[in-house]
């Protein structure tokens, strides 16, 4: 019989390698969409709807990928929603074929709906984890998307022109095979279903676990991370492009701005475990404003790797420590309606700020899409102090 321990690393192990998959799949849609939607879009205004719609597919999927779960288990679960990235991958690559927006536009939805399955990895992870090790799970699990910082992008760069005349149209060949692998892996996870019993009691309902303040705070600051880590980093192959980089330029920021999103997972369990999780998330948030004033001091290939690296960093911090807080919310029967509230809140918003980022950048330029994520980090920040000086106000009582 596998002891916890065992279980706990892997599972790790296992979700870790589908996160990679994942992530590498995802880079190379990120890397590549708003280009082939710049070509073959009949307004290049609509350049980054393909990502649009890629989140919202994931908020799409949200519910309906944890209510699955919590019926037929995680790793079947999982696999149905790699099945669908498989569908949207070929669908992709139809649209590139026949230059055909629309059926681009619909390969990147349903790419978005197996996101909605593969974003409940990082919650997977802490399902049966030990107390002591649920941070650290949560952690390890992001690093898997460490390797995938550099295989999108290389693979989105190796594809460009492997196909005459249908520029990345190989790329989404090896998205297919990545997301197809994913579906396979995953089965080896070892996260027993919800007993009859835990299915029975349900918990509190959705709207009594919302109005918790950990719940808010939680939800809303990994939302900020997320919203404007995706704002930035979709508006900035168009930026680099207006600014007349290379594409091997925008590839090598991509690859060191998920590099940097993903390597601190190493650590950041530890960060949580001795500062505790507001204060990573205000560390996040601090360092993603650092971001944007690089961000605005020059568009030059260095402004745009340094401001995309600290934009990963503090995106760990402050979305790693948040999911962590979240767990402080629900119990085990609960834990399905809260990712999955969680999970559809971020991706509506970050779905807004991804359909708004091409027309931000067309209409207004690189410096006001940066101007734009200042008032949201401020109001994240500010909802963190508010909840730490709480706790600390019942703990001096």
């Amino acid at each position: 019989m596998i002891s916890f321990k065992s279980r706990d690393w892997r599972n790790v192990f296992v979700l870790a390698t589908c996160q990679m998959l994942y992530n590498s799949g995802r880079s190379l849609l990120v890397a590549t969409s708003p280009l082939i939607g710049y070509a073959i879009a009949p307004n290049k205004a609509l350049a980054t709807v393909p990502i649009f719609l890629a989140v919202a597919g994931t908020a799409a999927a949200s519910v309906p990928a944890s209510l699955l779960m919590r019926r037929i288990g995680r790793g079947p679960g999982f696999s149905c929603g790699s099945a669908i990235g498989v569908i949207g991958g070929l669908l992709c690559i139809w649209g590139i074929e026949t230059e055909d927006f629309t059926s681009f536009c619909v390969g990147a939805f349903l790419f978005g709906l197996f996101s909605g399955f593969a974003q409940l990895y990082r919650f997977a992870a802490a399902d049966v984890a030990s107390d002591d090790f649920k941070s650290k799970s949560i952690s390890l699990v992001l690093t898997g998307g460490l390797v995938a910082a550099f295989v999108g992008p290389e693979l989105a760069k190796l594809g460009q022109h492997m196909v005459d005349n249908r520029p990345f149209m190989a790329s989404y060949a090896f998205l297919v095979v990545l997301t197809l692998i994913g579906g396979i892996v995953v089965m080896a996870v070892d996260i027993p279903k919800l007993t009859q019993e835990e299915r029975k009691v349900g918990g509190r309902g959705i709207l009594a676990i919302m109005a918790q303040p950990v719940f808010i705070v939680a939800t809303l600051c990994a939302t900020v991370a997320q919203a404007v880590m995706n704002l930035l980093m979709t508006s900035t192959p168009l930026a680099m492009k207006h600014a007349d980089h290379m594409f091997s330029s925008t590839a090598l920021v991509i690859e060191w701005h998920i590099f940097f999103m993903y390597a601190p997972g190493f650590f950041t369990g530890t960060f949580i475990k001795r500062l505790g999780a507001i204060k990573v998330i205000a560390i996040g948030i601090t360092i993603q404003a650092i971001c944007i004033l690089i961000a605005l001091a020059g568009e030059q290939v260095i402004h745009f790797w340094a401001a995309m690296a600290l934009l990963g960093l503090g995106w760990n911090f402050a979305f790693t420590a948040s999911t962590n807080l979240l767990t402080e919310a629900h119990t085990a029967a609960e834990r399905a309606k809260t990712q999955a509230a969680t999970n559809f809140i971020i991706f509506t918003v970050v779905a807004i700020g991804a359909i708004s980022s091409g027309g931000l950048m067309h209409a207004f330029g690189w410096t006001w899409v940066n101007l734009g994520a200042l008032p949201l980090l401020i109001v994240s920040l500010i909802a963190a102090l508010w909840l730490s000086a709480m706790r600390n106000r019942v703990a001096s009582q």
